[in-house]
């Protein structure tokens, strides 16, 4: 079972790496047509989250699956309202609240929490090779 999970987790990163860098090309090769105007950044945030959920489906944490995809959609949902591209009236709310959300998984991430530590042991005692 842990290699059928190991190689979805590369498939999804694969994925979500080629909507992140040519979303274009991903959209005309699985849907027959490029991908344009407002479609390229929600297809960037879906790559970011395919990654996210290739980093969560890895042996390991599933925290950092989450740290993974807020950190990188913080930055990019930035960018994006920097560019002055796209930009609606959720974007800001949305970028502060993925940043608060980062600021706490990075905390629970780097804390001694006791139910942190009890997850992660419960997790991996119960994975089979």
């Amino acid at each position: 079972m842990r290699r059928v999970l190991v190689l979805a987790a590369v498939g999804e990163v694969a994925t979500g790496l080629a909507l992140v860098i040519v979303p274009s090309l991903v959209g005309l090769l699985l849907l027959g047509e490029g991908l344009t105007g407002v479609a390229l950044p929600v297809a960037r945030v879906a790559g970011i989250a395919l990654i996210a959920l290739g980093v969560a489906c890895w042996p390991g944490t599933p925290l950092v699956g989450m740290l993974t995809y807020s950190a990188a959609v913080t930055l990019y949902l930035a960018y994006v309202g920097f560019a002055g591209r796209s930009v609606g009236v959720l974007l800001w709310p949305v970028v502060g609240l993925h940043v608060i959300m980062t600021v706490l998984l990075t905390w629970v991430a780097t804390s001694d929490h006791p139910t942190v530590r009890h997850s992660d042991a419960a997790h991996h005692g119960n994975e089979r090779s």
